[in-house]
């Protein structure tokens, strides 16, 4: 659905309890003593025409009796009185409910229909909004609302909780309690008949008093939803999830390798770090990460760490878990370690673990941070202190504060090894907000925390090299070759067919024709004239090499029939229930020393198309070596595929070996990934072996699955690609034309300089006041956007083979698409050129198709040509905002562009 009345929910002003109970031990009766005792300002309504008065509060017969219409009610009614309760609750004018019941999607009405569909139904005339059914309930500490029948109640905190499990939500509730860690919000979401994982991320992401939104996930549902909820969320502030399930059990059987190897839980890795969001894997690192990330003072500048310590077998252990999870050691340069023999004992060993001495005072520790921070060899230290008899803990710790508080922007971790004589320098860093942790294990997984959490919004932020080459697809030949392939019931295409779809897309692909009978073989590979590669033609063989099926450098066109012959014989014989249809014969492909590499697609139920990228060969499942990406993808997220594998280190060159040609590699990613974005029928294919070497790629094998009516569109992908069928041409007054079309995060460079050819009233008109350069980060967030959301056009003028952005237009739509917020400049010297108008209108119809019911927008009063342009086209002025800034609103359903 969406965030329309989750404020009713999430902030209610008033609750009722229908099925209120004074029976201990029922949900009705705790709910009411946890919604008493929590000191919830509103009124508290028990419905139940049992009681006079539950928990000591006068009590209602039912929804018509009270006396006011609740924001929210909870419902721990039986099975059969939910539908009709919250139907009476929505008449009433309630808009959030929390169904406790349980059992309503098993239970069924006389005609059929579950009890769950039927309160559904009931809650979407009114637009009710529900959290459950089967939902533990939600705890708000700052509200003092405790809607829940936990046994625990929530403190106060700055994260908010999301769990998909009732039973996690009371063992979270009380390992935290002990644990003295607070929740700003803490939900159950029960079987998300509602609101889900995307509505509650989209809501709370939003709020200024949560730091820090916590998941906790068995399944998905609506993955467009979740993805663009927390994509949006994790640009403001962090977003951890655990994600339990991880087993491949669960994977789906498949047609080919690709299948097979991107298994489920590499598919969800994969999403949260699309999204920018940190996957742990347990509830202590769960809360570790986000006190860690959350007292970081801003994110690291690189992944290079140094360790501090007193104590050497502390630093080694420490050194061991960075080096088992990955991480960099920082290597220490003759200048870093000149300057640190000077605040050491002579007899120290200067090297990265420092390791200063058992006895080493606060002020020892003090120099030797000061030396690493300085340095341009480390981008963070760990400070390490195991107890001493020499040394106080505490003192030591109040040193280290103190250098922290003076280098605002330094990356520090603590780690106080012990229990007793630590303890109190423990809650010292705690208290001026640095991260610290009780071992050496504890300390690097933090700084790895950081370390992936950096890595994560880098990619949600990067901004991708554009294509080395443009390359445009003939979809309309492959969507021919696609239809063809249906309407004769080649649901597994043959390898000709597969490879003229990705010839089609730009791919280069191996010579590959058909053979009916050995002589037919016989005959094609005369005409070919040259070595050939001849394998089994048979849509029930998966795995052509594994039943004897392919035979390669046949120089002899007698050879290619003899070895057809065999073949039969062979295959009949390994796989006698198959299918044959013939040979393909092919071009033996020569690329001595090229990599034999994988490339494949399948589609995931929860995620839709997923791409899949590692080393190939016919071992590949035994080597697996892999990395998966949703798409869209750019060059970035190419790369960033191949960099997650190990057959990446090779592909760069080594020895006498050269490099292999990266870029199509990556290119060929991108082709694959908008293949699948195009044909919807197409629901798996694999390019196995992809040679790849110094010349480029060639795909050498291919295989296509397809699934006729597979619905249309960008629907079933987990992230909105960019929309070409925006782009449209429009001319100037002056007769030169310009590309009207979205935006793309690879718009970055050319939006910087538009930005600085803008003159200082148009920068003071568009950004409210004076900047002279917008950095990086603002600068992604304006051009890496979320389609499913927003909306920007830029106006592209390509004079000489060199781009310029002349004007962007922007929409940035609320999660119900009630309103719109617009903003528009184009370029000073183009004022009167008619671009601006152009580009107003090609936003307003955008949003006008997409329903969106009104565009409201801000301008400062002594905009005057603007407020005339804007009034011109239809709004009005609605309001004056701090004085010197006027609102402005279109009703989108009554403006006609053709008027204006």
């Amino acid at each position: 659905m969406s965030v329309r009345n989750l404020s009713a929910l999430f902030a209610p002003r008033s609750v009722a309890v229908i099925g209120a109970s004074n029976q201990a031990n029922t949900v009705g009766h705790l709910v009411m003593r946890n919604l008493l005792s929590g000191g919830f300002g509103g009124p508290i309504m028990p419905v139940n025409p049992k009681y006079q008065a539950v928990g000591g509060v006068l009590a209602y017969a039912d929804v018509a009796s009270l006396p006011v219409a609740p924001d929210l009610a909870i419902v721990c009614s039986p099975p059969d009185s939910v539908p009709m309760a919250v139907a009476e609750l929505g008449d009433r004018g309630t808009k959030a409910c929390i169904v406790m019941t349980e059992g309503l999607s098993r239970a069924r009405e006389a005609g059929g229909r579950s009890l769950q569909q039927a309160t559904l139904d009931a809650a979407r005339r009114h637009m009710v909004r529900v959290l459950g059914p089967n939902s533990v309930g939600l705890l708000v500490p700052a509200l003092g609302l405790n809607a829940s029948f936990s046994h625990q109640p929530a403190l106060p905190g700055k994260a908010a909780f999301i769990s998909q499990s009732g039973a996690l939500c009371t063992a979270v509730l009380d390992w935290a309690k002990g644990r003295g860690i607070g929740f700003s919000h803490f939900v159950s979401l029960g079987d998300k008949a509602d609101v889900d994982f995307g509505d509650a991320v989209d809501y709370l992401g939003a709020q200024p008093d949560v730091r820090a939104v916590l998941l906790y996930i068995e399944t998905l549902t609506d993955a467009r939803k979740f993805m663009s909820a927390a994509r949006s969320a994790a640009r403001n502030k962090p977003v951890i999830v655990i994600k339990s399930g991880r087993g491949e059990e669960g994977a789906r059987a498949a047609a080919s390798h690709t299948g097979n190897l991107a298994g489920t839980d590499s598919i969800h890795d994969i999403a949260f770090k699309r999204a920018g969001m940190l996957r742990v894997y347990s509830l202590e690192e769960l809360f570790s990460a986000v006190e860690t990330i959350a007292h970081t003072r801003r994110p690291m500048r690189g992944e290079r760490l140094a360790i501090l310590t007193n104590g050497g077998g502390i630093g080694v252990m420490a050194v061991d878990e960075l080096s088992d999870r990955g991480g960099t050691l920082a290597k220490l340069s003759p200048e870093t370690l000149a300057r640190l023999h000077t605040v050491v004992p002579a007899s120290t060993v200067v090297a990265n673990p420092l390791n200063i001495g058992g006895s080493a005072p606060g002020e020892r520790y003090t120099a030797a941070l000061e030396v690493l921070l300085d340095s341009h060899d480390v981008d963070a230290v760990l400070v390490m202190h195991a107890p001493s008899a020499f040394s106080s803990p505490s003192d030591i710790a109040r040193k280290v504060i103190d250098v922290a508080r003076a280098r605002r922007t330094a990356s520090i971790f603590t780690c106080w090894v012990g229990q007793a004589s630590v303890t109190e320098a423990r809650g010292l860093f705690a208290e001026a907000q640095i991260p610290t942790f009780s071992t050496p294990d504890e300390g690097v997984q933090g700084f790895m925390h950081m370390v992936d959490y950096r890595r994560n919004q880098d990619m949600l932020m990067e901004t991708p090299p554009s294509l080395p080459s443009e390359f445009t697809a003939n979809t309309n030949s492959a969507r021919t070759i696609v239809d063809l392939a249906i309407e004769r019931g080649h649901l597994i295409m043959s390898e000709p067919e597969a490879k003229a779809v990705f010839a089609a897309y730009g791919i280069p692909t191996v010579e590959t024709h058909i053979a009916h009978t050995a002589e037919e073989a016989e005959d094609v590979a005369r005409r070919m004239n040259g070595p050939v590669a001849l394998k089994i033609l048979s849509r029930d063989i998966t795995h052509k090499s594994d039943v004897g099926g392919v035979v390669l450098d046949l120089d002899h066109p007698e050879t290619v029939r003899k070895a057809a012959e065999d073949m039969i014989g062979r295959v009949t014989a390994t796989f006698p229930g198959a299918r044959l249809e013939g040979f393909t014969v092919q071009r033996m492909a020569r690329r001595p020393g090229a990599h034999e590499l994988i490339v494949g697609a399948t589609t995931d139920p929860i995620f839709g198309p997923v791409i899949l990228f590692g080393q190939g060969g016919t071992a590949v499942e035994i080597i697996r070596d892999r990395s998966v990406a949703l798409p869209p993808l750019n060059m970035a997220l190419a790369h960033d595929m191949l960099e997650r594998t190990r057959v990446f280190r090779l592909l760069e060159g080594y020895r006498d070996k050269p490099a292999a040609d990266i870029e199509s590699i990556c290119v060929t990613l991108i082709q694959v990934a908008q293949m699948m974005i195009d044909i919807p029928e197409i629901v798996e294919l694999e390019i196995n072996p992809l040679f790849a070497d110094s010349r480029g790629v060639l795909a050498v094998d291919a295989r296509v699955r397809l699934e006729p009516g597979k619905t249309k569109g960008p629907h079933r992908l987990a992230i909105r690609p960019y929309p070409k069928q925006l782009e449209e041409t429009f001319t100037m007054t002056d007769g030169r034309a310009v590309v009207l079309r979205p935006i793309r995060p690879e718009d970055e460079p050319k939006h910087h300089e538009f930005v600085s050819r803008l003159t200082a009233e148009d920068v003071r008109f568009r950004f409210f006041g004076l900047v002279k350069e917008l950095p990086h980060d603002q600068m992604a967030r304006l051009t890496q956007i979320d389609y499913a959301r927003e909306m920007a056009f830029v106006a592209q003028l390509d004079e000489g083979g060199a781009r310029q952005t002349l004007g962007v237009v922007r929409a940035v739509t609320d999660p119900d698409n009630e309103t719109t917020e617009f903003s528009v400049v184009v370029r000073s010297d183009l004022k009167g050129s008619g671009l601006g108008k152009a580009l107003m209108k090609k936003i307003i119809r955008y949003c006008q198709e997409r329903r969106t019911k009104a565009m409201v927008g801000q301008v400062l009063r002594d905009n005057r040509r603007m407020l005339k342009f804007c009034e011109g086209l239809g709004f009005e002025r609605i309001g004056i905002v701090d004085d010197d800034v006027v609102e402005l609103k279109l009703d989108l359903a009554k403006v006609n562009l053709n008027a204006t």
